[in-house]
């Protein structure tokens, strides 16, 4: 680790990567006040960005090394803007964190002691500096809103945008080594980047890999390179000439037609199996290279084609030839200071995404290029990856230096990640062209056709022009959303990018009713939607005193970075429930937070609904869904948001509805003119004979009222189908002594053998403000303990929606959450992710009704 020499003395943990704080403040049990997160440090702390750092280290050069033709140094990730010196000599400048940078040093290196040091300029600073630079014209935003409490012309350095802040994250510009840094020496040749792609030959069935090497060779000479899959009995030889520098070789390893391929599938499809390529490189009978990889097979396709019915195009993927609908969320960065990203933090957060019955994940194009080990787990999972390049919610200078970065940046990202099969798309910007169609900058209309420009030049002529020359196996979007293949007609800037006939759509609305999915577009595929919600208590307790823990409070006030957002979220929720009004303040701000919880969690799961009921659908030209991915999964800190995971990894109740909205068999109920409909939706590759079972229940009693049964019908996979139909009136009016206000439903699918299909659902009839005869349902919990681990066993005296059941800190997850409770007894088991006992769980566990906050 490389020690650090600056004019100032103080420094602060995480914001400078590696180093130790030394700043001293008063402790608090429990609290860590030298936090970057504690309280308001972000602002405490911003001087930091703002001076610039040195980073020193000396270390001793061995002779074995220079006696080597070639030497080295490579820095995998500087974060940002630079200057590179050994020994005194500057070795060279760096200005973008996603780059790797090398430096051939053999003749600068000493047989003793070797100074090297690394001098980072600010990069608020410079960020500034640039923007000054390029006065001809604007380019737009200038600065974050003043909610954010950020830095500007975050859009002139290519480092990760949302570090100068976002609306839900804080201004952290970090500076440092954020990747390794690290000598190679060699006398023949170095081994850069092995990737493959499998590419599928329809007309005459066969499998050929495509695999590339990226090394640097330090004189020409002639040799042969072998390509073998030993598993698919497929090997060749390929003699060549390598040339002196650094290049690309391609290679062509046809797969032997007699062996069966086992393809990768996402999850819910088939499994993810893959195999090893071996890649060995001779001399002569010297082996000089040898590299051993895995390798996956699998086609993707975005079918943009008529839909019939429609004047619009379909926006859809095809894995393996197979239609599928994408289920799944946005990942953001899962830290403001990278270095703090652990694998066991990265599996747990798409481990949780797996088990919530999710196949894909969008990685937002305002952070990072996720490391190595992220793309890993989601080739593992059958996690489907929407990869944006790092460009979010702004235009972009195009001057030849900045042009030139990005290319190297997209050409090494594209390298290093296309083997993946999970990365199922590349896609230019998040909203860069939506941005500029609907005007967000108030750009004059005499220059749009500028910006227009320096749009299709960045994203067109330079991104789009790498990926495909790099990476000929996957489709390239330019923006997100877009209208596709028609906002390519229109020039790449669509009038309407949220044209919900074409492409893919963003939509959010925090006024109008989200229990009402006729507020919502029914569009092709919808990539972000959501609504925000508070963490729970326990997440932010360790940020925080008790001074802070009120609705109204300065802290929470600050970690809001959504204009009006702690507004919206009791407005939203006001729709329907009762809001907190306890006399006693830390009751009433937890109560607080348990109800944006339930709102977050109520909306989204209505919304995700219509979109999975609208897939085989088209209504008025709109419809046909086929993808899913609400804003967001996870946080970057401890902060109210659009997530479904709290930073830490605790599943907010919206993660717990997940679990069901996203089941691979799912009943669906709205109501329609006074009408319930029932869907039954599939995800399976197989038909299903299901019916409807709706029960009918009492808000005052445990004993249900009447059920309902439909006849069974034929759901093939991959489709939604309505199975049940009635006029709520007549529905109710069958039952006997049902109101509107005094009763609820249930509903779930069964099989022709009776079996249940799916989860649970429910159908509130009217809001839970107005119900009639709720009671506090007094529920009872015991925690006990088996060979197969934690039970909590809750017996109930009422109905009680949303029993939310809570352990404070201690890790881990329940098998089910925030449900509706119409039994007398559940029983609901939990994952510790650490040791406990029952003890433990039982002193710390509470358990919240909505009947408790009001």
């Amino acid at each position: 680790m490389l020690s650090v020499k600056t004019k100032c003395c103080l420094v602060v943990q995480g914001l400078l990567y590696g180093v130790l704080a030394v700043e001293l403040i008063v402790m608090q049990p429990g609290k860590c006040q030298r936090d970057p997160y504690f309280r308001f440090n972000d602002l405490l702390y911003r001087w930091i960005a703002l001076d610039n750092w040195t980073y020193t280290t000396t270390f001793t050069g061995s002779p074995q090394i220079r006696i080597k033709h070639k030497v080295l140094l490579i820095f995998d990730g500087v974060d940002t803007v630079a200057s590179i010196s050994l020994n005194g000599i500057i070795l060279g400048k760096t200005d973008n964190m996603f780059r790797r940078y090398d430096f051939s040093v053999r003749d600068l290196l000493n047989d003793g002691d070797n100074v090297l040091e690394v001098s980072f300029f600010s990069p608020i600073l410079y960020a500034s500096k640039q923007w000054k630079a390029h006065s001809s014209y604007t380019v737009p935003p200038e600065c974050p809103p003043d909610v954010q409490k950020g830095e500007c012309h975050v859009n002139f350095i290519r480092k990760e945008q949302s570090s100068f802040s976002w609306d839900w994250g804080p201004s952290f510009p970090t500076v440092g080594l954020w990747k390794g840094v690290r000598l190679e020496a060699f006398d023949i040749l170095q081994f850069i980047q092995l990737s493959s792609l499998p590419l599928y030959n329809h007309s005459c069935s066969q499998w050929r890999l495509q695999a590339e090497l990226l090394i640097d060779v330090v004189q020409t000479f002639d040799g042969k390179v072998e390509l073998s899959i030993p598993e698919l009995d497929s090997k060749q030889t390929f003699q060549m000439r390598f040339l002196q520098g650094r290049l690309k070789y391609n290679f062509t390893l046809n797969i032997n037609q007699s062996r069966e391929v086992k393809l990768w599938w996402p999850s819910g499809h088939g499994d993810q199996p893959f195999y090893l390529l071996t890649v060995r490189g001779f001399l002569g009978r010297f082996l000089i290279l040898s590299k051993e990889s895995k390798v996956f097979f699998r086609t993707v396709e975005l079918v943009q084609e008529p839909v019939v019915g429609s004047p619009g195009l379909s926006f859809y993927f095809r894995v393996n030839g197979r239609q599928v609908f994408l289920k799944g969320s946005n990942w953001i960065p899962a830290h403001s200071f990278q270095d703090q990203v652990t694998p066991a933090s990265l599996r747990n957060l798409l481990r949780s995404t797996a088990d919530a019955n999710m196949n894909a994940l969008r990685v937002w194009g305002g952070g990072v290029y996720e490391q190595d080990l992220f793309y890993d787990i989601c080739d593992e999972l059958g996690i489907m990856v929407w990869q944006d390049f790092m460009f979010a919610c702004a235009m972009y200078p195009t001057e030849d230096d900045f042009i030139q970065t990005v290319r190297e940046e997209v050409a090494q990202q594209v390298q290093r990640l296309k083997s993946h099969p999970s990365i199922i798309i590349w896609s230019g910007n998040n909203e860069n062209e939506a941005a500029l169609a609907t005007n967000w900058f108030s750009i004059p209309a005499s220059l749009k056709p500028m910006y227009i420009k320096d749009y299709v030049t960045l994203y067109v002529n330079n991104i789009r022009q790498i990926v495909q020359e790099e990476d000929p196996s996957r489709p390239f979007l330019v923006s997100s959303p877009t209208n596709g293949a028609e906002s390519e007609q229109e020039g790449w800037v669509a009038k309407n990018p949220y044209d919900p006939r074409y492409g893919d759509v963003h939509f959010y609305s925090y006024v109008l009713d989200c229990w009402d999915w006729k507020t919502f577009p029914r569009t092709r595929f919808a990539s972000e939607y959501g609504f925000q919600s508070w963490p729970s208590f326990s997440t932010l307790q360790s940020v925080s005193v008790q001074e802070d823990w009120s609705y109204s409070s300065d802290f929470t006030s600050h970690r809001q970075h959504h204009e009006d957002g702690n507004q919206q979220m009791l407005q939203q929720a006001a729709l329907h429930f009762i809001l907190p009004n306890s006399t006693d303040p830390l009751k009433r701000f937890t109560d607080s937070l348990y109800i944006t919880q339930i709102m977050q969690a109520e909306c989204v799961k209505t919304q995700t609904e219509f979109y999975r009921r609208s897939q085989s659908e088209v209504i008025e030209g709109k419809g046909h869904t086929m993808g899913a991915l609400y804003w967001q999964l996870n946080d970057i800190w401890q902060a109210p948001s659009w997530s479904s995971i709290e930073f830490g990894g605790k599943w907010k109740m919206l993660h717990y509805f997940a679990q069901n909205f996203f089941a691979p068999v799912l009943p669906v109920a709205f109501e329609d003119d006074d009408t319930l409909f029932v869907y039954a939706v599939s995800d399976l590759n197989r038909g299903l004979k299901l019916r409807a079972v709706v029960i009918v229940h009492s808000w005052s009693d445990l004993d249900s009222v009447c059920t309902l049964t439909s006849n069974l019908l034929l759901v093939s996979g991959g489709s939604a189908v309505a199975i049940f139909k009635q006029s709520v009136a007549a529905l109710l009016a069958g039952c006997g002594r049902c109101t509107r206000l005094t009763c609820l439903l249930t509903f779930h699918l069964q099989n022709e053998d009776g079996i249940q299909q799916g989860p649970n659902n429910h159908h509130f009839l009217c809001s839970p403000k107005d119900a009639q005869g709720l009671q506090r349902p007094n529920i009872t919990a015991k925690v006990q303990e088996d060979d197969s681990g934690f039970t909590v066993t809750l017996h109930s005296a009422a109905v009680a929606p949303f029993v939310w059941l809570d352990l404070g800190n201690i890790p881990g997850r329940f098998s089910s959450n925030g449900f509706l409770m119409v039994t007398r007894n559940a029983t609901i088991s939990f994952d510790a992710w650490c040791t406990t006992s029952v003890a433990e769980l039982s002193r710390s566990l509470t358990v919240t009704t909505l009947m408790d906050v009001y």
